[in-house]
């Protein structure tokens, strides 16, 4: 069966639209694009149309790659000031010729919705669950739609990047739950894959799950994404894996539209929390 990303998001941004109604102010949320890769282009006008079909007001801050490093660091500590900004984030991949790092720790942590700059990051991993990396939060909820019980299941994460691999492996620990983890320097990945009941894979290789490497039966939440032909796949070949495995999530329209809308829920948060601190003040 197909865990439907595009249903489970609906579900939340509708969620999300009548809480944004509820606040006193219209947060903005910015995305930085530097260049133009045509999918990262795609990925924000997705983000751009959900953020204002909730109720948010979208800025795309979109820059030629000509730009600097300390130019563009300037850019985005000006963007940070913006009134009513409840979210700033860089659409990566950025162009080889910049520190990434550099780039996302001149976000203010505050409004470090991708948590992914160095103060959000860290207090992620020290048990602060206000912000949770998107991505790792759309795994969790595709996970808990299927309502299993996942203590009597062989978990695999496999892929250990900054994005999901690594957050979603620490939330699985977080649940108390026991799983393995395979990254670049694991030598028995095949079997690991084999033996697991649910993998969540998030390499960018495609095809690296192919149906007769998995389970009977077995639930494949497929967080990589990579270009092919024009298009984008997953690390799951979905034809092969469809008739093996019990649940699957297709590429595109499983993790990705997911991530979408936790992402604006972390914009939601940032709201809240705003609306409180001019409240109280």
């Amino acid at each position: 069966m197909i865990i439907d990303g595009r249903k489970i998001s609906a579900d939340v941004l509708e969620d999300l639209k009548k809480e944004f109604a509820s606040l006193s102010f219209k947060p903005l949320f910015c995305d930085v694009l530097v260049g133009n890769d045509v999918v990262s282009m795609s990925y924000v006008k997705i983000k751009g149309r959900s953020a204002e079909q909730v109720g948010m007001e979208f800025k795309l801050a979109h820059f030629s790659e000509s730009i600097n490093q300390k130019e563009l660091i300037d850019k985005i500590k000006k963007l940070n000031q913006l009134p009513n900004i409840c979210g700033l984030i860089v659409q990566l991949p950025l162009p080889s010729k910049f520190s990434k790092q550099a780039i996302l720790d001149a976000i203010t942590p505050e409004i470090d919705v991708d948590c992914i700059g160095l103060v959000t990051s860290k207090k992620f991993y020290e048990g602060d669950f206000s912000l949770i990396p998107p991505t790792a939060a759309a795994v969790m909820k595709m996970l808990d739609s299927l309502n299993l019980d996942l203590f009597k299941k062989n978990i695999l994460v496999v892929g250990q990047g900054q994005l999901v691999g690594k957050p979603v492996s620490f939330l699985f620990e977080r649940r108390g739950l026991k799983i393995n983890i395979a990254d670049k320097f694991t030598k028995n990945t095949p079997e690991l894959i084999k033996q697991a009941d649910v993998i969540i894979s998030a390499t960018g290789q495609p095809k690296l799950i192919t149906g007769d490497k998995i389970k009977a039966g077995s639930i494949v939440i497929d967080a990589g994404t990579a270009e092919s032909d024009g298009g984008i796949v997953g690390d799951a070949d979905l034809e092969s894996v469809s008739k093996i495995a019990g649940y699957f999530s297709p590429v595109p329209g499983g993790v990705g539209p997911v991530t979408v809308s936790m992402l604006l829920k972390n914009v939601l948060i940032v709201a809240k929390q705003k609306q409180q601190q001019n409240y109280v003040s």
